[in-house]
């Protein structure tokens, strides 16, 4: 067999399939979505623009292996927080704001939000970190687990600190990526258990303020439209907010889809974002909850997937790179959808690979490239380690 056959047969096209699938369910119930719109833009067709683009992006960076990422690791991670920081002081002519959050670039009529490939630099960036670490200290005692954690905390929260403010939702994705990558990174329980306790503590105490003092927030920059989000979900049906209706419809929009759904372009529940972070509201209620729930399995097929490539590399760095992924494909999920049925507060974020929107397509596709690369450079020879 060829060099270039056996690298066509380490393509992963059950992913590909998977990831095909959704994209189609995402055209489907965009194109549906758009058909009750208010805007004069055709959203079906800029997608699939969308689509080729974040395709070829992907398998852009399948090409790069481990060596070539950990290289690129530093770059990718500098020129991300370069850009976050930018768009803080860019002028308004280049920075757009939208519901009260400065998180995009404006070019003309084309948008970008630079979080979104901030999310999978900071991936690459802790996986080298990990690697690196553990490759430096080979005996592993308390002190060198507290001097990684110390490295990881102080890598995530750089951005983190450049995104929370602006973009609440993308801050928590930061959150979670972090929270992921320690779980695999070989910190002693005897340390992530009392952070994640003190975590548990803070979050609690937060919510308490939020509820009872939001004056408190205010004095230390927690913007009015942050808490909103807040009350809304707390008691949508009372608290009069543009979130709360959104919460309010999108509820009403998948509990009238009942079973099996009203069909295709049959949507009757008018809401104004459904084409993007409440697209999961239009196949609710054209699918019910057998398209739901189809979703939902797709999704779980696909972190099935990145977890068994995850096990089966014998390169410490890409197992850290796929549970990177993992993280941020899975909270982008459960959020998302959690959001649109008032189990958790509205956020903004896009479901990955469904939700219209270039940046988020993009950056869904930038971190299946990374799965991609896994699998395309793993050496299958015998006894091979494989962990340069």
């Amino acid at each position: 067999m060829s060099l270039e056959q056996k690298k066509v047969s380490r393509i992963d096209y059950g992913q590909l399939f998977i990831v095909g699938i959704l994209a189609t369910i995402g055209l489907l119930a965009i194109y549906s979505a758009q058909q009750n719109t208010i805007y004069d833009k055709n959203f079906f067709k800029q997608q699939i623009v969308f689509l080729a683009i974040g395709l070829g992006i992907a398998f852009v960076v399948m090409q790069f292996d481990s060596d070539r990422l950990k290289k690129a690791s530093w770059y990718l991670y500098g020129f991300g927080v370069a850009t976050q920081a930018f768009l803080l002081v860019a002028p308004e002519s280049i920075a757009r704001k939208v519901n009260g959050a400065k998180a995009w670039f404006q070019f003309g009529g084309f948008s970008i939000q630079p979080a979104e490939f901030m999310k999978v630099f900071l991936i690459i960036m802790l996986a080298n970190v990990i690697h690196r670490h553990h490759k430096k200290n080979e005996n592993k005692t308390l002190k060198t687990d507290l001097l990684l954690l110390l490295k990881l905390v102080v890598i995530t929260f750089i951005p983190f600190g450049l995104i929370f403010k602006e973009d609440l939702g993308s801050g928590l994705v930061i959150l979670a990526i972090l929270t992921g990558m320690m779980f695999v990174s070989g910190i002693s329980w005897r340390i992530l258990i009392p952070i994640f306790a003190a975590v548990a503590l803070i979050v609690s105490v937060l919510m308490y303020l939020v509820l009872e003092h939001p004056e408190v927030l205010s004095k230390v920059g927690v913007e009015k439209y942050q808490l909103k989000r807040i009350y809304s979900w707390q008691d949508p049906f009372n608290y009069q907010t543009d979130a709360s209706y959104q919460l309010r419809h999108s509820i009403q929009a998948i509990g009238s889809g009942e079973v099996i759904g009203k069909g295709f372009t049959e949507k009757e529940v008018y809401l104004p974002e459904a084409h993007s972070d409440f697209i999961f509201c239009v196949i609710g209620e054209e699918y019910g909850f057998l398209g739901g729930s189809i979703v939902i399995i797709l999704y779980f097929m696909l972190i099935f997937t990145w977890t068994r490539i995850a096990l089966e590399t014998k390169n410490d760095y890409n197992s850290y790179l796929c549970i990177g992924v993992i993280s941020l494909l899975t909270f982008h999920v459960f959020e998302n959808i959690g959001m649109t049925i008032g189990m958790l507060p509205i956020t903004g974020i896009p479901l990955p690979f469904i939700s219209y929107g270039g940046s988020s397509l993009w950056g869904s596709m930038m971190a299946l490239g990374l799965i991609f690369s896994v699998r395309y450079h793993h050496k299958v020879y015998m006894f091979a380690k494989d962990d340069e």
